[in-house]
């Protein structure tokens, strides 16, 4: 049970004053949950302002330096709206201090509010960001706008919020302040020499501070607040982990003792042979898996380094031993694809698969479940729906888990859970680094996969400024005459008025424009937004020949395997992480054929953008990049997750905090070897702590024994 002094910050987020179920949904986009049923009153707490608004600059309108952010009072000289009929035009309202005269600039104004916001002949005092031009002062929509005589209460400085189109500063504020007022007194967890020797507050002095930032050394990562924050974070992830690695061990497992024979018939019917890692990989698992101790192993390799042969060898030890092999994807293209790689190699020895995704439904699917309950089925491969409680294997061994970044420790317990101890086989094509590996997986075995299989030619990778876009259209009109499949990757699904990226979908009307008559083939395009069957129905089409080139969003990063596509463009390179760009550009040069990456970026690059880029191009091993992209922009997207913050962490940041982890996992491993079962009252402390982070899964592990 979830302590109760928790009751009010779990919450929902819609229990806030002024936050109705629309807000409601807003708050739950911004704060990452999936929808406001699943935001509570702590992801509010936990959304950290970016930036502050220092309204103690004050110049004066002359003295305003360009693009600087400002607070100036004056006098409303006049209103000039747009005349009649043309509403495209700006709103200008004037005003005077007394060293000069401030044009406040407004577009798309509806109704009559600035008349009553901003009355003539009113004292008034306006923030924002002033522009100079042809010696004229203006600041377009300014953040604040007030009447001297009601500005006795706005504050000096204001934290600046991540926000979503419809949410405004001042509902987030409103939710922030709502929110504070619910806290409880916690009790401590964190070890007091520790906390006096950091010199961090406790943890509710922490988040006040969080969300009152006096000026920019409070927004930093290594500020007070910030670091104690961040140190629960690794401190209740380390203990989830240091939970699962108890259970685990304790849940002993079942030696998987086979000679290999079916793994020999899958070896004889391939066209080529394993590469040296590869080998290592194989024979590190199968000691592994000969134990009664579980195993727990990571295996990293590159983009088609050939992780899922590693695996399926495996699988057919388990199947030969008389048990069954589950696989798991996060995404159904990702699913069907191992389906098809497995079903394809795994013939030669007999083995008999299934594919279950959320879109295998009614009678096929019971007849499916019925399949894997009788031991019928020996290699099940699925998304998360492998999960679900219907689900009862025969006799489960092993449970493979690829891109398991995208599944977090939850779902590994869960599946630990089922009753069932199978050793447990991690994959991930994105190449880690050492300290993330600790923060994701904990103390995990690791084997590493660093040859491409043989065969493989580099990729030739170019970067090229946008501008010269009609002329790649035109390369590629010849390379799609010739037969050849290409991707052009796009960072946006549809156009929206904040960006002025190039959509998926607006790409891909230009390129059928362009190319779409000569070419006779389809131009296909996916992107997250498409159903499951819709996304598969495009890929197949593009495997087939029948799509020759295909317009697509990141859904194509991980996995997606057509071996004969040899050019990739990736739009506004510049906009993706270098990991990222590198899991894309590994979806080419899979063939035989030489193969070709275009980074299409708009200028001019910054520092890092431009490091980014020639980091790549000068690169092609995966470990190295990794390294890099750690070094220039963090772990969190190094890992695919969408805050810049470490995976699954809200405040939290490798970077920042690499010495916080260190400690946390000491301090966790200390603490359940002291205190296995979190009985004494430190014990009971850090159960609080455990679901505050939501860990809830680790705690009811406590439970179960």
């Amino acid at each position: 049970m979830r302590p109760a002094l928790l009751d009010p910050l779990f919450a929902s987020v819609s229990s806030l004053p002024g936050i109705g179920p629309k807000l409601a949904d807003l708050i739950a986009r911004v704060t990452g949950r999936e929808d406001a049923d699943d935001c509570r009153v702590i992801d509010v707490l936990f959304h950290a302002p970016s930036s502050i608004i220092d309204r103690r600059n004050r110049p004066g309108i002359a003295l305003s330096p360009q693009g600087a952010i400002v607070t100036l009072e004056g006098r409303v000289d006049r209103h000039q709206p747009p005349p009649p009929g043309k509403s495209n035009q700006p709103y200008r309202v004037f005003l005077h201090d007394e060293t000069g005269e401030l044009a406040l600039t407004f577009f798309r104004v509806k109704g009559n509010w600035l008349e009553k916001a901003l009355p003539i002949d009113e004292q008034v005092m306006v923030s924002g960001k002033v522009d100079w031009f042809n010696g004229r002062a203006s600041m377009v929509h300014p953040d604040l706008m007030v009447k001297m005589s009601e500005a006795g209460d706005t504050p000096l400085v204001e934290p600046v919020y991540p926000l979503t189109a419809g949410l405004m500063p001042k509902v987030m504020r409103r939710a922030v302040e709502g929110a504070l007022a619910r806290l409880p007194q916690f009790p401590e967890w964190m070890d007091e020499p520790l906390r006096e020797r950091e010199g961090l507050p406790d943890l509710e002095e922490a988040l006040r501070a969080l969300h009152d930032p006096r000026d920019a050394a409070d927004l930093d990562p290594r500020s007070p607040s910030r670091r104690r924050l961040a140190y629960d974070e690794f401190l209740a992830g380390q203990i989830s982990l240091a939970l699962v690695r108890q259970r685990m061990r304790k849940a002993s497992g079942r030696a998987i003792i086979a000679d290999g024979r079916l793994g020999a018939r899958i070896r004889d019917s391939l066209p080529f042979t394993l590469t040296a890692s590869q080998e290592t990989a194989i024979a590190d698992i199968r000691k592994d898996i000969a134990r009664s101790e579980r195993m727990l192993r990571l295996v990293q390799g590159d983009v088609g380094a050939g992780k899922t042969l590693v695996a399926l060898m495996a699988m057919a030890d388990a199947v030969e031993a008389g048990g069954q092999a589950v696989l798991m994807a996060p995404t159904e293209i990702l699913a069907r694809q191992h389906y098809a790689t497995i079903q394809r190699f795994g013939a030669a020895a007999g083995l008999r698969v299934e594919v279950l995704t959320g879109r295998v439904k009614g009678k096929e699917r019971e007849e499916v479940l019925a399949r894997i309950a009788s031991g019928e089925a020996q290699i099940i491969i699925g998304t998360h729906a492998l999960f679900q409680d219907a689900i009862i294997y025969h006799d489960l061994m092993l449970a493979v888990v690829d891109e398991q970044h995208r599944f977090g420790v939850h779902q590994r317990l869960k599946l630990t859970s089922k009753g069932i101890a199978p050793h447990l086989l991690v994959m991930t094509a994105t190449p880690i680094p050492r300290t993330l590996v600790l923060a994701a997986f904990g103390d995990m075995d690791v084997s590493k996969l660093t040859e491409k299989p043989a065969g493989r030619k580099p990729i030739q990778t170019v970067t090229i400024p946008s501008e010269r876009t009609d002329e790649i259209i035109g390369r590629l009109r010849t390379a799609l005459a010739e037969g050849k499949k290409a991707y052009w990757i796009c960072p946006l699904v549809e156009e929206s008025d904040e960006s002025d990226l190039m959509s998926a979908e607006e790409r891909h009307a230009l390129l059928t424009a362009a190319l779409g008559p000569q070419l006779g083939a389809k131009i296909g395009l996916v992107h997250g937004r498409m159903t499951g069957a819709e996304k598969d129905a495009v890929m197949t089409a593009f495997k087939a020949g029948e799509v020759r080139l295909l317009i697509a969003t990141t859904v194509v990063e991980v996995g997606v395997d057509v071996p004969d596509a040899t050019i990739m463009v990736i739009e506004h390179a510049e906009r993706f992480g270098l990991a990222q760009l590198h899991q894309l550009r590994g979806r080419v040069g899979r063939g035989e054929e030489a193969s070709t990456c275009i980074l299409l970026y708009k200028g001019p690059l910054g520092e890092t953008g431009r490091a980014r880029l020639s980091i790549l191009r000068d690169s092609e091993d995966g470990f190295l990049i990794a390294e890099e992209d750690l070094k220039l922009r963090g772990g969190g997207e190094l890992l695919g997750t969408r805050q810049s913050g470490t995976p699954g962490f809200k405040i939290a940041s490798l970077e920042a905090h690499a010495d916080l982890l260190e400690i946390a996992r000491k301090d966790a491993a200390y603490l359940i070897d002291k205190d296995p079962e979190l009985n004494s009252e430190r014990g009971q402390a850090v159960r609080t702590l455990l679901y505050l982070f939501r860990r809830d899964e680790a705690v009811r592990f406590l439970r179960a024994g």
